[in-house]
């Protein structure tokens, strides 16, 4: 890598380093794991880095290797989730944590893989279904499925209570003006 390749690299690192890591530990839910993800995804961006245009465009291309990897990861061996009471410490700076972020975690733990996936590109990284979809590399119509029904099972993670049932209404023709 060239010197002034390599200073880029190493300022993009600095920079992403902390967002990067908050998908990295939400796709995997264990931060040895994170860790290991973004350090092992950052390493394989790294011999490319001279053909990526702007740090924008690195990021989205990091984002996409570590969700490759993780799938890979998935494939090869299991993985054991481990579910934690609290939301760690993996911000830049002191931001306040959302009241309920460590049962969201371990509600997300619950997802399979590419739900999970799904649910945090979407919904974590703001990606739109169509970049998602490019992202994962699968259909929209995967992305809108995989996230819809991962929020549907978050939901009844975080409030178990049955939602009350839907009444239906039977018309005849009788009825009808």
């Amino acid at each position: 890598m060239r010197a002034e390749d390599r200073d880029s690299f190493t300022a993009f690192v600095q920079e992403w380093s902390p967002p990067l890591m908050r998908v990295a530990f939400l796709l995997t839910g264990d931060r040895g794991l994170a860790e290991d993800l973004l350090q092992s995804s950052l390493e394989k961006v790294s011999r490319r880095w001279r053909h990526l245009a702007d740090q924008q465009m690195a990021y989205g291309y990091v984002r996409r290797v570590m969700v490759n990897t993780h799938i890979s990861w998935r494939r090869r061996r299991a993985v054991t989730e481990v579910l934690v009471d609290t939301w760690p410490d993996v911000a830049a700076d002191d931001e306040p944590r959302p009241p309920r972020a460590g049962q969201a975690l371990a509600a997300l733990s619950h997802l399979p893989p590419r739900m999970r996936t799904a649910v945090v590109l979407r919904f974590h990284e703001g990606l739109t279904e169509a970049e998602t979809a490019q992202a994962m590399g699968c259909s929209l119509g995967s992305v809108k499925s995989q996230a819809s029904r991962g929020l549907a099972r978050l939901r009844e993670h975080l409030d178990p209570t049955p939602a009350p049932p839907r009444r239906s209404v039977t018309t005849t023709r009788e009825d009808l003006p």
